[in-house]
């Protein structure tokens, strides 16, 4: 009896597959999310064009993002179909690259300011030219601000070094903000010499011109 009971509850052994069918089948599958594509469309004027127009995702109802975390992407799905998110400095940037992409300016808006919050020297650099790299005027002008007024501080930095290599030409861009900067102060200093004699003459100025007006030649 004992041999029986083990002959009905064998398996038949099955032939091995290759590796090859072992990985395709294990590989694991991107993360997918069912919303209404009406929500989406109102956020997002590239979701909308995607959705209306004849293109694939019109046609098969689906969006493909990829290029993206999975804690990023549930994040943005989520705040396409709540106007809600909770940030970190990480994710705060990466909804603001997403953000971009797909046009959602309210989010940017908020990432950004949530950038504007986080920012400091020591993250000035790297904040700088991830601004730069995603248009993100707002952090963007804030950075440069704060670089240019600790220029002396500036190639003692780590990240000024790499800056130099990777990508000059925000390096010059930098540079060409404190040399204006610099122009600035030094007429508004001028200015504040010469504060009386400046007014007086754009007193004779005005009178000039409102003579001229009232008493054509």
């Amino acid at each position: 009896m004992p041999e029986r009971a083990r002959s009905v509850t064998r398996k038949p052994t099955r032939p091995r597959k290759n590796t090859s069918e072992r990985s395709k089948i294990s590989k694991p599958k991107l993360p997918s999310y069912a919303f209404g594509t009406r929500s989406i469309a109102n956020r997002s004027p590239v979701f909308k064009a995607m959705l209306e127009n004849e293109m694939e995702e019109s046609r098969r109802g689906t969006i493909k993002i990829s290029d993206v975390s999975y804690d990023a992407l549930r994040a943005f799905v989520n705040y396409l179909c709540t106007a809600e998110a909770w940030l970190d400095e990480q994710m705060a940037c990466d909804l603001l690259v997403l953000a971009e992409k797909y046009q959602v300016k309210h989010l940017k808006g908020f990432c950004e300011k949530f950038l504007l919050s986080k920012l400091n020297w020591d993250n000035s650099l790297l904040t700088y030219a991830f601004a730069h790299q995603h248009d993100a005027k707002l952090v963007l002008d804030a950075a440069l601000s704060l670089i240019t007024y600790n220029m002396d501080k500036l190639t003692k930095k780590e990240e000024y070094i790499e800056l130099v290599e990777k990508d000059p030409r925000l390096v010059v861009e930098i540079y060409e903000a404190y040399t204006l900067n610099g122009l600035i102060l030094m007429f508004l200093r001028i200015l504040r010499r010469n504060h009386s004699q400046l007014l007086s003459r754009i007193a004779l100025f005005i009178i000039w011109i409102r003579v001229f007006i009232c008493h054509p030649c």
